[in-house]
């Protein structure tokens, strides 16, 4: 059973977030910033949502210093530069059960705790 959660320890909203989800202990979290993604975890995520661009979080730094708001990125793009810098994936993104809550949107957080203790 897959139980897990990508996040940064240095954001406070992802802090946040997985206390409110009063997670038991068999979750796996881990850190982005100091654990990088590896290809095929960020493919497993993949695997459970729509696209890349699901993923990909718009409001990074980067995103607009780089300029990538002006380009419309493939797919390939989009996993690429998630791949690259941790900055890129939405987060928290949460794995349970084979269902993906990406992102720290209120509805989002309530379906995963929903999910997580039903």
């Amino acid at each position: 059973m897959m139980k897990k959660i990508y996040y940064l320890s240095t954001c406070d909203t992802c802090k946040r977030i997985i206390n409110e989800l009063n997670l038991s202990s068999d979750f796996i979290l881990q850190d982005i910033k100091t654990e990088t993604m590896t290809k095929a975890q960020i493919e497993e995520m993949r695997a459970l949502t729509d696209s890349y661009e699901a993923l990909f979080s718009k409001r990074a730094r980067l995103y607009k210093e780089l300029g990538l708001k002006e380009k419309s990125l493939s797919e390939e793009e989009y996993k690429n530069y998630i791949l690259e810098h941790y900055t890129f994936l939405k987060r928290p993104v949460i794995l349970y059960n084979n269902q993906i809550f990406i992102g720290n949107s209120k509805k989002t957080v309530e379906s995963a705790k929903l999910a997580i203790h039903e």
